[in-house]
């Protein structure tokens, strides 16, 4: 999925709030970098389309909420590029994160490990209640 640069923006900015609508994210970027509220509310419109936001009407105006966690957004990025290119029977997907750990410094390894961890005991806990 291509997102342009104030897409990224304001998805980024709704990860950190519950919710809001045009006029509140306007007046939180047009502090930064300025535009117009039209502009906002395109993208914000875009942004519901692709599916990325969720949206309910309150009087005459949508308040916009992210429509899933950034960890889960990402996640999901991640399943759409291998799924083009890596067929089930290959390890590319496991080599190419060999390959971008061996960029990470000794906490962030640290944090990938502990990580690894907790997923391995919480599947774990899950298939012994199976």
């Amino acid at each position: 999925m291509i997102l342009g640069e104030l897409e990224k923006l304001v998805l980024n900015y709704f990860w950190t709030v519950s919710s809001a609508d045009a006029k509140q994210v306007h007046e939180y970027f047009s502090k930064q970098r300025g535009g117009s509220l039209n502009t906002i509310q395109t993208t914000l419109d875009r942004l519901f389309k692709k599916g990325l936001l969720n949206r309910i009407k309150i009087g005459h105006a949508f308040h916009y909420s992210a429509a899933s966690s950034r960890k889960a957004f990402i996640s999901q990025l991640i399943l759409t590029v291998t799924q083009d290119f890596v067929s089930s029977d290959e390890d590319n997907l496991l080599a190419a994160f060999v390959s971008v750990s061996s960029e990470l410094d000794d906490q962030q390894l640290s944090e990938l490990e502990s990580t690894i961890r907790e997923y391995e005991t919480r599947n774990l806990v899950q298939g012994s209640k199976s």
